[in-house]
């Protein structure tokens, strides 16, 4: 009896062990990563957020999840490119590299952003995005926002905006935050990512 019992109790662990998971969806993974921000921004202690604003610290403000800001982009990596001197919000400059030129459409629009990296990481491991568009100063941050990629082996990135973020320079002036360059200044309004928090209904 007993080994029946073990014998059926293990056929239902395995069929529970290949069942597939039900996918998350997307809408829901971006929110959860949100709202594990805002605890963080509210609580870490290297919250970015000034101490004395966190008690009344609330939730940032975001456009509504777009899947159509959500693309395929190519890197044309650019190994070897010289390190460049990028301006910062506290009037230093940040060396850094171009890792290449990211591919890809918006909307049926052909666009490029470059990658960069700190001009001393030589394996790439984290790409940087910094970019501007026709948001800023009225619906985002003045100064542009960010995207993180981690580096891939095959060069394809989902370059996704709906993670777009602003730099922490615009929750606390002591940061030192590199200013998007003339070459990530798209000529159209990316309304997905972090936002305003003074811009309520924006679609």
């Amino acid at each position: 009896m007993c080994a029946r019992f073990l014998f059926v109790l293990c056929g239902l662990v395995l069929a529970t062990a290949c069942t597939p998971r039900p996918e998350v969806p997307y809408a829901d993974v971006i929110a959860s990563e949100r709202a594990e921000k805002d605890e963080a921004f509210k609580a870490s202690s290297d919250s970015p957020v000034l101490q004395a604003e966190r008690p009344k610290f609330v939730p940032l403000a975001y456009y509504a999840v777009e899947e159509s800001y959500r693309v395929p982009a190519a890197l044309d990596a650019a190994p070897g490119e010289p390190a460049i001197e990028m301006p910062t919000s506290t009037g230093k400059w940040r060396p850094m590299r171009r890792a290449g030129l990211l591919k890809f459409s918006v909307r049926g629009q052909p666009l490029t952003l470059t990658a960069f990296v700190d001009a001393d990481d030589r394996q790439m491991v984290r790409l940087f995005v910094p970019f501007s568009d026709l948001t800023n100063g009225t619906e985002t941050y003045a100064a542009g926002r960010y995207l993180d990629l981690d580096r891939t082996a095959t060069g394809l990135y989902d370059l996704d905006f709906n993670r777009a973020y602003h730099p922490y320079c615009y929750y606390n002036p002591q940061y030192d935050c590199p200013y998007p360059p003339r070459e990530n200044r798209l000529a159209l309004p990316i309304r997905a990512g972090e936002r305003n928090k003074e811009v309520r209904g924006t679609k």
